[in-house]
């Protein structure tokens, strides 16, 4: 994986587009440390950083055709690149070894229509020197990011936003509509960014900018509308174990060492269990732990290390590190992101790059397999919304009543109820379901009122297959909730570490197979990953196919009593932007003194307010 970089800009001096193009490939040295190499053709400069994994030593980017028409810079990796290879070899005469001539020979051949057949994860732009015409693309699912800009003649693109604000020449402003985005969801919606005018390409998309007429148009190559499966479960449980098995393969191939995270969940377990067991190849796993034991997974993921025999690493995340954020925050990712699970991502990245340049992980199952505890709550709601009115309140009365336990969910029945509290009020507004939201209606009118009202609509959201509440927010977070919040996350904490990952259960067989599939052979009452269940109950033990459902959770409520605290009273102090200051500081209060855990909430605000006042886009 690397880092790419195009400019255009025809008023610029020559040496102005190349010092910009290097401080915006120096800003992304983290995702390609192995090389860097920039061509200028004219008004258009192309830039590309370089992480090595696939023909060490050659494939160099950006990449000109044999004709010295086209530039490309690509990031990501052609899983199938070697078949397809083959298929081309009859019209094109390849002089390396690796995916990237594979993608160029492709493009030029047989222009956009050939994407279809990739499968991977990528994010390219291909210059067309002759007629100044860019085409950029995002991979299906949305693992590779790529941001943009344009502003009369210009146009620029970048991997990493703070590399996008090196290439552009004009003041970025907030966008309050992504703001109010951000106070909901606690992300940006597919498509935007929270800087007014800056956009990032869709998933699943490819789009073409003409230098001649300033257009933009974006297209579609890829949606998720899959057949429905006619077979039998039987049937259905032996399609799946093939295909996954295959995709796994896929994502073995390189010329370096492959490693694993492992967290003890099932997802991650299964796709160790397939390297060690089905395919047969020796692998290092990478976990990271918490000195707080209800937020510590460790023991269950020892447990596979030991079936499996892998050779195993792990660390502990003890002390929130303030300048780790907001490197992170501020250095990699250039937005407000309020998944504080971000940290625990990097510092396993961080384990994990001292000994590979590529690892696996099982992200993408929850959205596939129906693993999300919401998804639970969602068929627990069914039954709740039939009681009488009188009732339901009295039992939302009692459960407030009670503090709110600082543990993690997966250890404590009452913690479960306040949350399940929390998704009865959040029913009306999470209807019909994009993702999950961060405030109730209620509580968001009191926190931002001037966002009320505001927001972009959610893109390109496929039609359920059926109207089951289930399928609708499988969907939903798989187009949502996968790419804005868990993918985004990944990519940034594990690039900053110079790291590649990869992730079998985005595969493009495995996602429409899942999808093709009756919800209900996902679930069954309160329990999920049937299907994975019913395929590879046999690969891993009953104690981890049995473990309550836990994520990569991060002990907020802690770090908010402390000097996070108080960082964020002094941010709230110096400029709170849209947020009404006594809101925040009551949600503060009830925090500290134990009778809700705001921690998850604390956060969005402080990652927002540490953003703006940083940034300075108002």
């Amino acid at each position: 994986m690397c880092g790419i970089a195009f400019l255009y800009a025809p008023r610029r001096h020559s040496e102005e587009r190349r010092l910009s193009m290097n401080r915006a490939l120096e800003c992304m040295a983290h995702r390609g440390p192995d090389d860097s190499r920039l061509i200028m053709e004219g008004p258009a400069i192309c830039g590309h950083r370089r992480l090595s994994i696939i023909d060490l030593a050659a494939s160099h980017q950006p990449m000109r055709s044999p004709d010295g028409r086209y530039l490309l810079t690509f990031n990501g990796e052609i899983y199938t690149y070697r078949e397809i290879r083959s298929s081309l070899a009859g019209r094109w005469n390849f002089l390396t070894n690796g995916d990237t001539e594979v993608l160029l020979a492709g493009l030029m051949l047989e222009g956009v229509d050939f994407i279809s057949q990739l499968e991977g994860m990528w994010s390219f732009a291909l210059w067309d020197t002759l007629d100044e015409t860019l085409l950029l693309c995002r991979d299906r699912m949305g693992k590779k990011p790529l941001y943009y800009a344009s502003h009369e003649d210009e146009f620029c693109c970048a991997s990493e936003l703070p590399a996008l604000r090196l290439l552009s020449d004009k003041p970025w402003h907030e966008d309050e509509h992504s703001t109010a985005d951000y106070l909901r969801y606690g992300y940006c919606l597919p498509g935007f960014t929270v800087y007014e005018n800056i956009r990032e390409v869709l998933p699943g998309h490819y789009l073409k900018w003409s230098a001649k007429y300033g257009e933009i148009k974006e297209r579609p190559y890829w949606s998720l509308s899959p057949e429905k499966f006619t077979g039998t479960p039987k049937q259905a449980t032996e399609k799946l174990r093939e295909t996954f098995i295959t995709a796994v393969k896929r994502r073995l191939v390189a010329d370096v060492e492959v490693g694993a995270f492992l967290s003890g969940g099932v997802d991650s377990s299964l796709v160790v269990g397939v390297v060690r067991q089905e395919i047969g190849s020796a692998l290092k796993t990478f976990t990271i732990g918490f000195e707080e034991q209800s937020y510590d997974e460790r023991k269950y993921a020892r447990i596979v290390a030991d079936i499996f025999g892998t050779d195993h690493y792990e660390e502990i995340l003890g002390q929130w590190n303030e300048n780790d954020l907001e490197k992170l925050i501020l250095g990699h990712l250039g937005q407000p992101f309020a998944d504080a699970s971000l940290l625990p991502t990097a510092l396993v990245s961080c384990v994990a790059s001292r000994y590979v340049k590529v690892v696996l992980s099982g992200d993408g199952g929850d959205e596939l397999f129906s693993g999300y505890q919401r998804y639970q709550a969602r068929m627990m709601l069914r039954w709740y919304t039939r009681l009488p009115k009188f009732l339901r309140n009295n039992v939302a009365r009692l459960i407030r009543s009670l503090p709110e336990p600082m543990d993690h969910h997966s250890r404590s029945l009452l913690k479960k109820a306040h949350l399940f509290a929390d998704v009865a009020d959040r029913l009306v507004a999470e209807t019909p379901y994009f993702a999950p939201l961060m405030f109730s209606p209620a509580w968001l009118q009191e926190l931002a009122p001037d966002t009320v009202g505001l927001g972009h609509q959610p893109p390109n959201i496929p039609e359920a297959t059926t109207p089951d509440d289930l399928q609708r927010m499988m969907l939903a977070d798989t187009c949502i909730y996968l790419p804005q919040d868990i993918l985004v996350k990944v990519d940034r904490a594990s690039m900053a570490q110079s790291l590649e990952t990869r992730a079998p259960f985005l595969d493009r067989e495995v996602v429409e197979l899942a999808f093709s599939l009756p919800s209900q052979w996902h679930r069954n009452g309160f329990e999920g990953k049937r299907m994975l269940h019913n395929t590879f109950n046999t690969l891993l033990p009953s104690s981890i196919w049995r473990r309550r459902k836990q994520g990569f959770g991060v002990p907020l409520h802690e770090w908010f009593r402390g000097s996070l605290g108080t960082k964020l009273s002094e941010l709230l102090a110096n400029d709170p932007g849209p947020l009404q200051p006594g809101f925040v500081r009551s949600l503060q209060k009830s925090h500290e003194s134990r009778n809700r855990d705001h921690g998850y909430r604390l956060w969005l605000i402080y990652v927002y307010l540490l953003w703006r006042q940083t940034y300075s886009v108002r």
